[in-house]
């Protein structure tokens, strides 16, 4: 799957977790970026994310990632 659709997907997800139909992310956005993201919406977008796409990320994974970017490349070879 191609990274903008994946971002596509991901974004979808941001917004139904966050509850911000208005929301707009790209590669470079981060968790300062957004206002209502934050250690607890991090979980949540997580699980979304992994239940979403039927993966598993290890911790390892998750805390390298430093934008929406390293998240969608992760899913990318992941899927």
């Amino acid at each position: 799957m191609e990274k903008e659709r994946i971002l596509a997907e991901v974004q979808d997800i941001f917004r139904d977790v966050l509850d911000n139909d208005d929301l707009e992310i790209n590669f470079n956005t981060v968790a300062d970026d957004v206002d209502e993201w934050d250690s607890l919406s991090h979980i949540q977008l997580v699980v979304g994310i992994e239940k979403h796409f039927g993966l598993h990320f290890t911790s390892q994974q998750i805390t390298k990632w430093k934008d929406v970017g390293a998240m969608c490349d992760d899913i990318a070879t992941s899927i």
